[in-house]
């Protein structure tokens, strides 16, 4: 955001103040700040009904309805894009008006160690088919193929990657959007659940992982000790400068019309902010090529960067991946957006299947009555 804001500067001669909050902070405090004299004018924020929607339904978010025409945003940001933006009065996604602008991207790639692939003369595989070839190989080798971490989003984020797969629109709004209800027992959750379990049988994803973060993970595939990582594009600038040594690659996952992923975070311009204006020339510089094609270069995944002004090879790969991905309206969002306390719920019932200590069965019923309850206690759902 340097490049934005020196742009900004020299634009408008105004300076701008940044100032630097984690994750944590500003999710514990975000309320409260923008409640007070204190709010900042413009703030990037995390998408999702539990977070940007909650404050858009407190009022204290922006309605961005005038700006978005005025700059016409909706251009680039667009299909499932726009989704994370847009929020009814119950704080609900996918509808009703704009209080946050995204201008990066994420989705969940498979990665590959292509020297460990080349050692036991596997190929890197295309289909669903290959890729279970390609594990059961590595396991007849004596090598765990999937590095995953089930103490956080590693393992819901692969689990979620196998619902789609089986998915159609219609379930992922029930999911994600509470359209209608969720079929706990369906197909798409029942293979899901199923082929985890299947997969730590078969040793392909190891036991041990009920414990592993998703840090140690990543740094797992990094060194070498798996070959495949099934994570998101924010490992890949980390990646680039880590594993000059190795060779590399990535995919989206095989078979399937839907990926894991979103739009990035999102800037809202808090309902309290004293300079509403030039906090929306602020955003909309982040928009341009200028800075779309620098945060391409710099290993960003910007949602409108031109791919032959981006100079490295595979961060080309990477942007031509996911533009191919927002082409095909493709993105299916995040297993743990519904509740604000699913994440922990659903980490925790994946640690119970891999474990053993539940089956598929009582997986799917633990899910169905927190996902329930939580939804329930939301008061979202009409």
């Amino acid at each position: 955001w340097a490049k934005a804001m020196e742009i900004f500067e020299k634009k408008t001669g105004v300076k701008v103040e940044f100032e630097k909050k984690s994750f944590e902070q500003i999710r514990q405090n975000a309320a409260q700040i923008l409640n007070s004299d204190e709010a900042p004018d413009v703030m990037e924020y995390n998408k999702g009904n539990a977070t940007a929607g909650l404050l858009a339904s407190q009022g204290l978010l922006t309605n961005l309805n005038d700006y978005v025409s005025k700059y016409k945003w909706d251009k680039k940001v667009s299909g499932t894009l726009a989704d994370t933006g847009k929020y009814d009065d119950k704080g609900v996604m996918g509808s009703g008006d704009w209080y946050g602008i995204t201008n990066y991207g994420e989705d969940v790639v498979m990665y590959y160690n292509k020297d460990m692939f080349d050692k036991y003369g596997i190929e890197i595989p295309k289909t669903l088919d290959e890729l279970k070839s390609a594990m059961q190989k590595f396991v007849d080798n004596g090598v765990t193929p999937l590095s995953e971490g089930a103490a956080e989003y590693p393992l819901q984020h692969l689990w979620w990657q196998l619902v789609l797969s089986k998915a159609n629109d219609k379930f992922v709004k029930a999911y994600e959007m509470y359209d209608g209800d969720v079929d706990w027992q369906g197909e798409a959750t029942t293979y899901a659940t199923q082929t985890i379990k299947d997969w730590v049988d078969k040793g392909y994803i190891s036991k041990d992982c009920t414990g592993i973060k998703a840090e140690d993970a990543g740094q797992s595939f990094m060194n070498g000790t798996y070959p495949m990582f099934f994570s998101g594009t924010w490992w890949f600038g980390r990646f680039q400068s880590d594993m000059k040594n190795a060779n590399w690659t990535f995919s989206t996952f095989p078979n399937t019309d839907k990926v894991v992923g979103s739009s990035g975070n999102i800037w809202v311009i808090p309902e309290n902010s004293k300079k509403k204006d030039l906090a929306a020339q602020f955003i909309d510089i982040t928009l341009s090529d200028e800075v779309q094609n620098l945060m391409g270069n710099s290993g960003g995944l910007p949602i409108a960067a031109d791919p032959d002004k981006i100079t490295d090879e595979k961060t080309k790969e990477l942007i031509t991946s996911f533009n191919s991905v927002l082409e095909k309206n493709a993105l299916g969002f995040y297993p743990d957006w519904p509740t604000s306390t699913f994440y922990d719920e659903l980490n925790s019932a994946l640690q119970e299947l891999v474990n053993g200590t539940a089956d598929v069965k009582d997986v799917l019923k633990q899910l169905e009555s927190n996902y329930n309850k939580g939804v329930e206690a939301a008061g979202v759902k009409s």
